[in-house]
């Protein structure tokens, strides 16, 4: 059977490596401009050039978004962005609009496009004209069913890119003006405000008082609100579709998020490839993707429409967890020293978490700061000198139970 590519979020730099220490394939990321998460930090030039040379010398290729939806006063700044970035390595472009793919083309000619599930792309004939204008892989809309899918894979040869995790958005693809309504924040511009989270109540204008009969609590009506996307029971069925690429939503999620889910499908689909038809679901997996902060999960549109089961009615974010530190180095006494992303207090009992599902478990009885000086707490932005397991590495992050 097929492996996909496993394809990772990249907020920055940081995150870019987390991904690649659990085991992306692939990684996508965006510059300060032109792609559609602009609220994330997002990579300057010279970060680009950091990142091209650190993914690529661990064979990890990289993907630039440039799928925004610019206006005529934006090209000239576009072209001048793609003149700028021409002379970096990167294996592929994402982009959804076809004035920017033109550009692309005029640009950076021997340049290989991906295009952006932006450009909504959800049944075969679609699919086969972006492959007549040259677009190596397609990003199919999350509205597509495993049936459509297979369907499409069939009549077409292009690469096809389909969303396994992540945040669902309530509009057709993405294409939602409820933000730019709202905030004055686009979202086809890259500046989502997330409306689509708050809480809601819904009167009928005649009838002051009397409210729309849907699951409500103390905290308002999330009507707009998606459950998140998590399709790893279902890698098998999907794996035998023929798509060539799984993609983790998240540029603006946290490392925490990336190491989770990136490490959890890493370990099912090198299990689908080991062991064949043998292949089994583990719970751990399963496991680790609750142990991250999420709105509960469905299959959205794969087996069909979701309808009321896709909603999340109180948008309550469940996690088990709390990400408290990033292993920063190994030192010359075997010690570690580590970032600290949320308190650590001596006596807590931390869990480690490597890549291909390695956990280990201890408690902290001693702790020092970077000058050996015994401390009980650090906070974040602090960092700690702390003894960990032989197996633990740089990148490992450090997490506790609620």
């Amino acid at each position: 059977m097929n492996i996909p590519e496993l394809l990772a979020p990249a907020g920055n730099l940081e995150k870019l490596k987390i991904a690649i220490h659990y085991g992306a394939d692939a990684v996508y990321l965006g510059g300060k401009a032109f792609g559609l998460r602009n609220l994330a930090d997002n990579f300057s030039f010279d970060e680009m050039k950091e990142g091209l040379s650190y993914a690529h010398d661990r064979d990890v290729k990289v993907y630039l978004t440039v799928n925004s939806y610019p206006s005529n006063d934006q090209l000239e700044a576009l072209s001048s962005y793609l003149h700028e970035i021409a002379p970096l390595p990167f294996d592929a472009l994402i982009a959804a609009d076809p004035g920017v793919i033109l550009m692309i083309r005029e640009i950076l000619p021997d340049r290989t496009i991906h295009l952006s599930t932006q450009a909504n792309s959800v049944n075969w004939q679609a699919v086969k004209f972006w492959e007549s204008q040259g677009i190596a892989r397609i990003n199919l809309a999350r509205e597509m069913s495993l049936a459509a899918i297979t369907e499409t894979a069939g009549k077409t040869s292009v690469e096809l890119e389909l969303f396994a995790h992540g945040a669902m958005c309530i509009s057709y693809s993405g294409r939602c003006l409820l933000s730019s309504v709202m905030s004055g924040r686009n979202a086809n511009k890259g500046e989502c405000s997330h409306p689509c989270r708050w809480g809601y109540s819904l009167v009928e204008e005649t009838r002051p008082g009397e409210y729309f009969p849907v699951m409500e609590d103390e905290t308002g009506t999330f009507i707009f609100n998606s459950k998140d996307l998590c399709l790893i029971e279902n890698l098998p069925e999907i794996l035998a579709s023929g798509v060539s690429s799984l993609k983790i939503e998240g540029r603006m999620k946290g490392i925490y998020y990336v190491a989770s889910v990136v490490r959890a499908y890493r370990a099912a689909l090198d299990s689908i490839k080991t062991e064949g038809d043998d292949y089994r679901l583990r719970s751990e997996w399963i496991e680790e993707l609750c142990k991250i902060s999420h709105r509960g999960y469905t299959t959205g549109f794969l087996f069909g429409q979701p309808e009321d089961v896709g909603q999340e009615y109180d948008s309550a974010y469940l996690r088990s967890h709390i990400f408290v530190g990033v292993v920063e180095s190994v030192n010359s006494d075997s010690t570690y020293t580590v970032g600290v992303r949320n308190k650590i207090t001596s006596g807590d009992t931390i869990e480690i978490m490597g890549p291909q599902m390695r956990n280990a478990a201890f408690v902290i009885t001693r702790m020092t700061d970077e000058k050996g000086k015994v401390v009980e707490s650090a906070n974040p932005n602090q960092k700690i000198v702390i003894d960990l397991p032989a197996s633990t590495a740089p990148y490992d992050l450090l997490r506790v139970s609620k």
